[in-house]
Parts: structure tokens; C-alpha cells; sequence
């Protein structure tokens, strides 16, 4: 076979199996990142939720940036290893969805909800922060809104994997 014949037979080959690696839409790396089903449970009620989870230095630094969309009642759970100061909190640079965050105590439960504008500024010490205001062990960001709408206050708790049913 010669060369020409060969690479026209080769190259839709190539492209096929290209496109079929190629995903559709914005979706970024971290969709990569491991998903946890979860529920927060106010009162009698649970809000069953799917959460993304940082819990690499690298994927808490990464967190949402880039992203255009984030489904409704997905997220993302960032867990820290060691109790986090009230001083600490996330900043939104590079984010561009608003976002509602609530930080959680060792138990899990919601200790503080902010609500966090996108950062699209240049230079990132142009971005806000938003301190948690409570120490914390871990925080987990939501659409903007979306603690409200399902009545999730501070005292209220998430639930990881199968523990939503009990």
C-alpha cells in the first residue's frame, strides 16, 4: 500500500477516534475529580445533592474557576485536614458563576452561609475574600440562591453517601 492510500484510509481513523476523546460544552478537568452523593438535612427534611470533592491543595486553589454552569443541586465539597481559622475563606477570582458557601464544623454541620459574587478582574488582587467568620473543617459551594430556596439555615447538617437515609 503506498503512502498516500495509507494516510487517506489513517486519517479518519485518527480524527474519528480524536472526536470520540473530545467532550462537548465547558466542561473543565475538574469534572475529573471525584463525586460524592450526598443530602443536607434541615429538620425532618433531606435536600439530596452530588458533590464534587477538593481535597487536594491543587483542587481547593482550582475550586469552580472556569466553570459557566454547575447544575442544579451539584457542588462542591472542599474538605481541609486540619481545622481552617475564621480568617480564612475563598475568594471568587476567575469564577465566574455567583455562588452561595456554607462552612461546615468536624460533624458536619453548617456553622456560617455566604454568598460570593464572580471575579472576572485581571489581576486577582482585585477580587474579594470572603472570610468564613467561624473556624471550620470543611465548606461546600452551591448555585447562588440555593441554600435559600431549600430553607437550609446554620445548624442544619450534610450527609454523605448512604448516610442521607437515616
Amino acid at each position: 500500500m503506498n503512502r498516500n492510500r495509507r494516510a487517506r484510509l489513517l486519517f479518519p481513523a485518527l480524527a474519528l477516534a480524536l472526536l470520540a476523546g473530545c467532550r462537548t460544552g465547558t466542561v473543565s478537568s475538574q469534572s475529573e475529580w471525584p463525586v460524592v452523593p450526598a443530602c443536607f438535612v434541615a429538620g425532618a427534611r433531606t435536600v439530596p445533592v452530588v458533590l464534587e470533592l477538593a481535597s487536594t491543595p491543587e483542587q481547593r486553589r482550582v475550586g469552580l474557576m472556569g466553570r459557566s454552569e454547575l447544575p442544579a443541586n451539584h457542588g462542591m465539597l472542599f474538605r481541609y485536614p486540619e481545622e481552617r481559622s475564621p480568617s480564612q475563606g475563598f475568594w471568587m477570582y476567575r469564577t465566574r458563576l455567583p455562588l452561595d458557601i456554607a462552612f461546615l464544623d468536624r460533624q458536619d454541620h453548617i456553622l456560617r452561609i455566604r454568598s460570593m459574587i464572580p471575579c472576572l478582574a485581571g489581576d486577582s488582587a482585585g477580587c474579594p475574600t470572603y472570610p468564613a467568620g467561624v473556624p471550620y473543617w470543611s465548606a461546600v459551594e452551591m448555585n447562588a440562591g440555593f441554600y435559600q430556596a431549600n430553607q437550609i439555615e446554620v445548624g442544619d447538617r450534610l450527609r454523605l453517601g448512604d448516610d442521607c437515609h437515616r
